[in-house]
């Protein structure tokens, strides 16, 4: 489904977990397509950027105090992208402890809702915009390897969906971006899996928000599995897990 969209040109825009991946080449993005200004938001400092519309903001997102902090900061955001994430590589049962499931929760759904929550407000005040929670096709489906990401972004995805209705009142539009494998750091471990490159997720998700797209399949291995997940859910979920 689609809706208004939101030209991005003379846009001021937020993006988490910009210190690299997705999220740079996000930036990067949005200044290519003219926006006005950029927050690029991460945990630690993003360094100097050569673009005077580049504001580097370090912002740790399960951080209450400090997503309070931003949200009264950058008062002229009309985009807010969360992409910042966690991925600990953890099954669900043979992880020593529930630390690595705790904190991709922590980040990956609570993190990204509190963005939300503090963001809602400016945005509304600056005429609805968009929203974009930067997920995985993990959101999709279970990946034993990685159980506890996937629950994560399942849970993340549904928080997506009753925003998108909570927030269609003050014309803002919310998508979830569902990207198959990406080559960044999250990702090196994987050998012999086709990886997408940052900068065409990032092309693709600007493209989304033109578009108003509400959810966005990114690649050919997140289509192919959202198909056969529709087609034989059983069957998908089954090759997924080694069966």
């Amino acid at each position: 489904m689609s809706g208004r969209g939101l030209p991005l040109a003379g846009v001021t825009a937020l993006v988490t977990g910009a210190a690299g991946g997705i999220g740079r080449a996000l930036v990067d993005e949005l200044l290519a397509r003219g926006a006005a200004r950029v927050h690029a938001a991460a945990r630690r400092d993003v360094g100097p950027w050569a673009d005077a519309r580049v504001s580097p903001l370090v912002l740790d997102i399960t951080d209450a105090a400090a997503v309070r902090e931003a949200a009264a900061r950058c008062t002229g955001v009309q985009l807010l992208v969360n992409n910042a994430g966690v991925n600990r590589n953890a099954s669900l049962l043979r992880a020593p402890d529930l630390d690595a499931a705790r904190a991709e929760m922590e980040t990956n759904y609570f993190g990204t809702l509190a963005m939300c929550r503090a963001f809602a407000p400016v945005l509304a005040g600056n005429g609805g915009g968009c929203i974009v929670n930067v997920l995985s096709i993990a959101a999709e489906a279970g990946m034993p390897p990685m159980g506890s990401l996937c629950a994560s972004k399942a849970a993340a995805l549904r928080m997506t969906e009753c925003l998108r209705a909570e927030l269609a009142g003050q014309g803002t539009q919310v998508m979830a971006a569902l990207p198959s494998a990406v080559d960044t750091a999250m990702t090196r471990h994987l050998d012999g899996l086709p990886k997408l490159q940052p900068a065409e997720v990032a092309r693709a998700i600007c493209d989304g928000i033109e578009s108003g797209q509400d959810y966005l399949l990114v690649g050919a291995p997140a289509e192919h599995i959202a198909r056969r997940l529709r087609e034989d859910r059983a069957g998908m979920l089954a090759q997924l897990g080694g069966r």
